[in-house]
């Protein structure tokens, strides 16, 4: 190991599976095949039928630790895996959903040199399809605390609104993690992932990333696929709880009055950018590009 390598902190991955398993071998390889010197990788399934245990045992030698038993669904797995880790910066991958071959080292790198940045996700959000090929990298202006919780990032057909926060492009400190909690809220069935961001928004802002992280795999078996409907309902309800609401000028037309008074409204991205070879923060006003 070099002695940049041995600098880096210890990234901590969870993979929740079920039934995946004609996914699951390349989403471990997504994880595993990037060799970052500093990994610790647990995979939480929960007791599948398929192929899922006989991909898992092929490289249990690469794990921290794995098991296959009977769980709560995906965000008790989530919450059980990362009971078993030790890494400073957290994250999980869906058993059907992947890493891009540079996203390990690079969020890394940024948590090493930025130590005041608490959690990052991608600007440039991928889609893979069923084979595992891209197929959508529609770019993200930025995110902002006040632009969540005015629900800036519940997109419902046919409405203006940004993209989802990626949960699989999404990494964060376990500081972070216990400031807010330590656990994804398991009695929720689609929506914990929104809900943890809007606990980590109460301590720390997001930073964004200019570079694809991670990608969403489309298929027809995901859950959101059928039940996107009541994903935005559930997530509306998370966001009441936490003291926020949509608010709808989503029909406004884009650069119209409207339009800029709503999102330019003290709304601030945040960003890590690349400068002379070193990761650096940008704060940037979205009013600057309205």
């Amino acid at each position: 190991m070099t002695a940049g390598a041995a600098e880096l902190p210890r990234i901590s991955i969870v993979t929740p599976s079920f039934n995946q398993g004609r996914f699951l071998d390349e989403t471990m390889d997504s994880v595993l095949g990037q060799r970052y010197p500093n990994l610790e990788y647990v995979v939480v399934d929960g007791g599948s039928t398929d192929q899922s245990v006989e991909v898992i045992r092929a490289r249990e030698k690469e794990l921290a630790w794995w098991v296959s038993e009977k769980d709560g669904g995906q965000y008790d797995a989530v919450n059980k895996g990362f009971a078993r880790t030790t890494g400073e910066v957290m994250a999980w991958v869906n058993s059907d959903d992947m890493y891009t071959r540079w996203a390990l080292g690079t969020v890394g790198e940024v948590f090493r040199q930025l130590p005041e940045v608490q959690w990052v996700t991608t600007l440039l959000p991928l889609h893979w399809d069923e084979r595992g090929l891209p197929t959508k990298c529609k770019p993200v202006e930025g995110y902002s605390k006040e632009g969540f919780f005015r629900g800036q990032h519940l997109q419902r057909p046919g409405e203006w609104a940004k993209a989802f926060i990626q949960q699989e492009s999404t990494f964060w400190r376990r500081s972070l993690w216990e400031k807010a909690g330590g656990k994804i809220d398991s009695s929720l069935q689609l929506a914990g992932d929104f809900e943890l961001w809007a606990k980590f928004y109460q301590h720390a802002d997001l930073y964004g990333i200019p570079l694809p992280l991670g990608g969403f795999r489309m298929h027809g078996d995901q859950k959101t696929a059928h039940r996107m409907e009541a994903y935005l309902r559930e997530a509306e309800a998370v966001l009441a709880r936490h003291g926020g609401r949509v608010e709808k000028p989503w029909k406004a037309r884009p650069r119209s009055r409207l339009y800029r008074q709503f999102f330019a409204r003290g709304a601030e991205k945040k960003m890590c950018v690349m400068r002379g070879g070193k990761w650096t923060q940008s704060n940037q006003w979205l009013a600057d590009w309205l």
